[in-house]
């Protein structure tokens, strides 16, 4: 392992560690108060309606992707890529394979997972908003 993936894995680690004890900070990417509730089986929201699929909404630092990954599990990620977010023409996107979110400018991709980067120049996972889901209402909050 070089040297830039082992300083990935021990701040992210840290970042982990850090999110159980108050707000998430994240290395490059600005707190922003974000705090809504949507009702991802509502029809106005067909991507959230089943596993693997997404929606846009308008708030944190660039905009936040919301990624159902099963029945209870949501990920929520801002749309700001960690190596170019003041970029205003960068932008995280949902590959069309579904599998990895890419920024549109940079190139680096992520798992839609997990937020940690694949391949490209950042090294730093997505910033990540936090979910609450009661099997009706989703939460999504800094």
């Amino acid at each position: 392992m070089n040297g830039r993936k082992i300083y990935g894995i021990i701040t992210l680690s840290l970042l982990i560690m850090a999110s159980g004890c108050g707000d998430y900070v994240h290395p490059t990417i600005p707190n922003v108060h974000v705090d809504f509730t949507i009702y991802p089986n509502d029809p106005n929201y067909p991507g959230l309606n089943y596993f693997g699929g997404h929606e846009y909404f308008t708030g944190g630092v660039n905009g936040i992707v919301i990624y159902r990954i099963d029945y209870e599990t949501f990920a929520a990620y801002d749309r700001a890529c960690p190596y170019d977010w003041e970029n205003p023409d960068a932008w995280i996107c949902v590959d069309p394979s579904g599998l990895v979110l890419i920024d549109s400018c940079c190139g680096s991709r992520f798992n839609i997972l997990d937020g940690l980067p694949i391949n490209g120049p950042s090294e730093l996972p997505l910033k990540y908003y936090k979910t609450r889901y009661n099997g009706n209402r989703l939460r999504i909050y800094s």
